[in-house]
């Protein structure tokens, strides 16, 4: 499980270090793609599979599925970890979530998100803002 979050600087290569927490559930390899919010989602090799598997077994209806498809597949990228836990991360995706040289990885669960510092930092205050309005926590039983 992916827990916490971490600041990271890209290096020259555009490769960042994985959490060394979370290295071993990665090492298999991971796959990139875009997220929501202008983030990038970094899966395991097996958790973006069984994810792959869900959307390949949707009944095929229409066009959100097709653009669920087309966006979930033509926008992934995998990749193997070095030696030292680094993975490239394509230009494209640095691009899409707007990462130049510092980058935050926070862990969801069952998957890593990959962000702006600056975003990341909007992010966890609408975050804070929307939980409060819902009262998330009493519904969680908290």
């Amino acid at each position: 499980m992916f827990l916490g979050d971490f600041r990271h600087t890209l290096d020259e290569k555009s490769r960042i270090t994985l959490p060394a927490k979370y290295r071993l559930e990665l090492l298999a390899g991971v796959v990139m793609t875009t997220g929501f919010d202008h983030c990038l989602l970094l899966f395991p090799q097996q958790g973006f599979e069984r994810l792959a598997d869900k959307i390949d077994n949707m009944q095929f209806i229409g066009r959100e599925q097709a653009a669920l498809r087309r966006k979930f597949y033509s926008d992934a990228s995998d990749a193997i970890p070095d030696k030292q836990g680094r993975v490239i991360i394509p230009d494209e995706l640095l691009e899409y979530a707007g990462i130049t040289t510092n980058v935050v990885i926070a862990g969801l669960g069952k998957y890593i998100e990959l962000w702006n510092p600056e975003a990341w930092a909007q992010a966890r205050v609408q975050m804070q803002e929307y939980a409060a309005q819902q009262d998330l926590w009493s519904k969680l039983g908290i």
